[in-house]
């Protein structure tokens, strides 16, 4: 095969290079060139790159087996891994189940909600109310739940069509409201929907407690998470968070659940879970919720891949280098160094209209107008602008639009949790280097606009 000729297909036909190797925050191509990692892929690579000690457990694994089926045997990695798992989250999540994916995660926390719903006689619970906009995966469940309409629109037809919230965009609201006040209307938004759509058909809630691809690392005030836990229990709605994103230690926190108190029935996790190093992912929930399940017949629902030994062998060695190395505190910290460094880009550009986020989990909006957060006109695609000109520089930022995926422009700057200060400045150059190229690109196109 030819550097021309592929017969892969993926989202578009964008040309990019062979990778070569990863060593922690960089990537190389064949050709030598060197790329910083500034989103860890989709938000994936919480450790960085070919970690030799994760590399060496998968290793051990691999010399033992790399597959054996969970009906047919228990695994020492499986079990290892689902007790670290419960270890590092809040007391009350007690029961792991392992699929190899973000998608995967989520349609497997509905079905538990539902399962559960139904061997505790409530069948008439079935309503899942998530937000727009929103992200929770390709598959068809998770994309019925989903708030971005170039992805969903296309098979709406031949979906359900579950109940939407509007997401907590605080910073585009223009009114006398303080941000706690704006926290409470919007998590308001979500009883009166539960009443709308009947609240003993309504199983859960589904949500980002930080945004992710569709919104944009968008931090709801805290008021709001305190009052949607308030609102799910006393219409006995199951609260599930969707942390593929933003757990994991990427926010500072294991779950970003952690930043409020706030402890979810359902939580999916995937992404930096695995950390790239093999597919995985997992819903945590309590026992109150299992076992009733387990009594009544069993969880009906499955995958091939998951518990495979190869993987949690693999996410077992993340969980440890985030301890042992201290990642999810350096998250925290060079988040707030790398959010201020992002506030002063904001100070010299006009066009970031937004820096929002925690730890690592960060992002910033490009808009036409500040003061009315006015988005960049759509036809401009300054989504993929930007991000074509960081990676020519060798920058990989990761971007998406901002409003519903109809127009605005958000991008992505999540580096692996083992960034150094040194480093983020590295990313900051970079970054700083193609705003500049950017703006002077699109200085004719403002001037026709005013």
């Amino acid at each position: 095969m030819t550097d021309t000729q592929s017969y892969l297909f993926y989202q578009t036909r964008t040309p990019r290079p062979f990778l070569d190797r990863g060593e922690g925050i960089y990537l190389y191509d064949e050709s030598g060139k060197r790329y910083i990692d500034a989103s860890s892929g989709a938000m994936v690579s919480n450790i960085g790159h070919s970690n030799p000690r994760v590399l060496a457990k998968m290793k051990a694994q691999m010399d033992k087996a790399t597959f054996g089926y969970r009906l047919h045997f228990r695994t020492h990695p499986s079990e290892d891994l689902a007790a670290k798992t419960v270890a590092m989250t809040p007391d009350g999540l007690d029961r792991v189940f392992f699929v190899s994916g973000g998608s995967e995660a989520v349609e497997s926390a509905v079905k538990l909600a539902r399962q559960c719903a139904l061997a505790t006689g409530q069948g008439r619970r079935h309503k899942v109310i998530s937000r727009y906009p929103s992200y929770h995966g390709c598959t068809f469940g998770a994309l019925d739940l989903t708030g971005y309409d170039p992805l969903r629109e296309p098979f709406a037809p031949m979906m359900e069509g579950m109940p939407k919230v509007a997401a907590p965009t605080t910073y585009l609201d223009r009114d006398a409201l303080s941000e706690e006040e704006r926290g409470i209307r919007y998590a308001e938004l979500l009883r009166d929907k539960i009443e709308e759509a009947g609240p003993d058909t309504v199983l859960a809630f589904l949500m980002e407690p930080i945004g992710g691809a569709s919104t944009g690392a968008l931090v709801a005030p805290d008021s709001y998470y305190t009052r949607i836990r308030e609102i799910c229990d006393a219409y006995g709605v199951l609260l599930i968070f969707d942390e593929v994103m933003s757990g994991a230690g990427r926010t500072g926190k294991f779950l970003a659940a952690e930043h409020w108190g706030i402890t979810p029935d359902i939580v999916a996790l995937s992404k930096g879970f695995g950390a790239g190093y093999a597919p995985l992912g997992a819903i945590i929930a309590g026992a109150r919720l299992v076992e009733p399940v387990l009594d009544s017949g069993g969880f009906q629902h499955g995958f091939t891949y998951a518990g495979n030994p190869l993987a949690c062998a693999a996410g077992l060695a993340v969980l440890e280098e985030l301890e042992n190395h201290n990642l999810i505190e350096n998250a925290a910290r060079m988040g707030e160094v790398l959010k201020a460094k992002l506030q002063a880009l904001m100070a010299r550009y006009p066009i970031i209209g937004d820096v929002r986020g925690k730890g690592l989990l960060l992002a910033f909006e490009l808009v036409a107008d500040r003061e009315t957060m006015q988005p960049l006109p759509k036809d401009w695609n300054a989504h993929a602008r930007l991000v074509e000109i960081a990676y020519d520089l060798g920058l990989i930022i990761y971007s998406r639009r901002t409003r519903g995926g109809i127009e605005g422009d958000h991008f992505l700057i999540c580096p692996p949790l083992v960034i150094t200060e040194p480093q983020i400045d590295e990313i900051m150059h970079l970054l700083d280097t193609a705003l500049a190229r950017y703006a002077e690109e699109i200085a004719a196109l403002f001037e026709e606009m005013a």
